[in-house]
C-alpha cells in the first residue's frame, strides 16, 4: 500500500563532510525508498558536503560497493553546499555535530537554522546520536553506516508523510 505524499513536494538535502560516503548514502536510500512507496515525485532529493575538496567525485568506492549488494545504485558526484541550498531545500539534514555545526556557521539567517536538522533524530531503531563517517573504518562501519541510515531515511518518509508511529 502507497504511502500518502506529502501535500507539497518536500525539498531534501542530506550533508556529510566531503559527500564522499554518508550524504550520498543516505541520498541513494532515500531516492528507493520513496520510489518503492510511489512517491518519486513528491520529492527532490540530492547531497552535498561541508568541505568541498572532492567535488565532482563519485562516492568511495567502498561506500558504492557496500551499498550495491542492498539494491543501491549511487551515482551522485560531489559537491559543497551553497547559501542557494539554504533557500531550495526544505530540510538540511546532517550526520553528526561537525556537520550540524558547519552548516549553521554557513546558514544565511536564523529561518535557515530551521532547516538544519540531525540524521539520527529520524532513528527508530537504533540508538546513535550520530552517523559516524566510515571513511577510516573497514567493512563494518560502512555496513554500519548503512544500517543507520535506511532506519532514519524511513523514520524521515514516514513523519514527512504524517505515518510515524
Amino acid at each position: 500500500m502507497a504511502t500518502p505524499a506529502p501535500s507539497r513536494p518536500s525539498r531534501i538535502l542530506f550533508v556529510c563532510l566531503g559527500n564522499i560516503c554518508r550524504s550520498p548514502a543516505a541520498e541513494g536510500i532515500m531516492q528507493q525508498k520513496v520510489k518503492e512507496r510511489g512517491l518519486s515525485s513528491a520529492f527532490d532529493i540530492d547531497s552535498a558536503g561541508t568541505y568541498g575538496g572532492h567535488a565532482g567525485d563519485l562516492p568511495d568506492p567502498r561506500m558504492r560497493a557496500h551499498a550495491a549488494r542492498r539494491g543501491y545504485r549511487l551515482e551522485h558526484r560531489s559537491r559543497p553546499i551553497t547559501t542557494d541550498d539554504f533557500d531550495r531545500f526544505d530540510l538540511i539534514i546532517g550526520m553528526d555535530d561537525m556537520n550540524i555545526e558547519n552548516l549553521r556557521r554557513l546558514a544565511p539567517d536564523a529561518d535557515a537554522w530551521t532547516k538544519i536538522h540531525r540524521m539520527t533524530d529520524y532513528s527508530r531503531r537504533y540508538a546513535h546520536d550520530h552517523v559516524p563517517d566510515p571513511y577510516y573504518s573497514g567493512a563494518d562501519g560502512f555496513e554500519l553506516v548503512l544500517d543507520l541510515l535506511e532506519d532514519a531515511c524511513d523514520g524521515l518518509l514516514d513523519h514527512l508523510a504524517g505515518t510515524d508511529e
